[in-house]
């Protein structure tokens, strides 16, 4: 028998759905200072409960909000959203009006990192890697609702050089960057996803995202 603790009602429920059709990847934000120590400590709880195969939580989370470091980092992003623009070919220069990061502005710049391998083979033996970046993934998904729960935006930055970055965090042998989130207030939250406000691409529908099994 389900216990109170563990129903939604209807209120509840609808606010999740919400929540989950409001979030978005942003990159425009507020110059704001740093987030409440308590505000971020949610956050970041909020993306530890996430699932992960074999309860592994190969996740790891890096602050690096002061003015040098995202002066340095500003520098790894731009040199791989200049090599994005050449391999765009004809698209380059449009994509190069895009705005892609918010690492000056946001309010908090956060590395999220996946851990060394730590010898878990439940749930993993076939795909070692790939599902420890699922589980790492969740994690980032939990901090992204949460965010939007607490009227925060926050983006998720993939543009750079992974040996680079690595280098540029120390991380140990083993370890590898999965993105740049950057975090804070915003200015306003986009109506649709920023790509599709651009025109840049058009999300597909989940009727295409449907495939029929063959026959047993």
């Amino acid at each position: 028998m389900t216990t109170s603790q563990h129903c939604f009602d209807d209120t509840e429920r609808a606010t999740i759905y919400r929540a989950i059709a409001l979030r978005r990847d942003m990159r425009h934000f507020t110059p704001s200072p740093p987030l409440p120590d308590d505000q971020l400590e949610r956050l970041l709880q909020a993306a530890h409960a996430a699932p992960s195969v074999g309860l592994m939580q190969p996740w790891r989370f890096m602050r690096l909000s002061t003015p040098p470091w995202r002066e340095r980092l500003i520098g790894i992003v731009e040199a791989e959203r200049q090599r994005t623009a050449d391999a765009l070919g004809a698209r380059g220069a449009e994509f190069l009006r895009l705005k892609v990061e918010g690492l000056r502005d946001c309010a908090e710049l956060l590395g999220v990192v996946l851990a060394p391998d730590d010898g878990t083979v439940f749930g993993r033996l076939s795909q070692p890697r790939e599902m420890a970046w699922c589980s790492a993934a969740c994690a980032v998904q939990n901090l992204w609702l949460a965010a939007r729960a607490e009227n925060l935006g926050l983006g998720w930055v993939s543009m750079f050089d992974p040996a680079q970055l690595a280098c540029a965090l120390a991380l140990p042998e083993g370890a590898e960057p999965l993105g740049l989130l950057c975090l804070g207030p915003v200015p306003r939250f986009y109506d649709q996803p920023m790509l599709e406000e651009t025109g840049w691409r058009h999300a597909r529908p989940l009727s295409e995202m449907l495939m029929a099994p063959p026959a047993p």
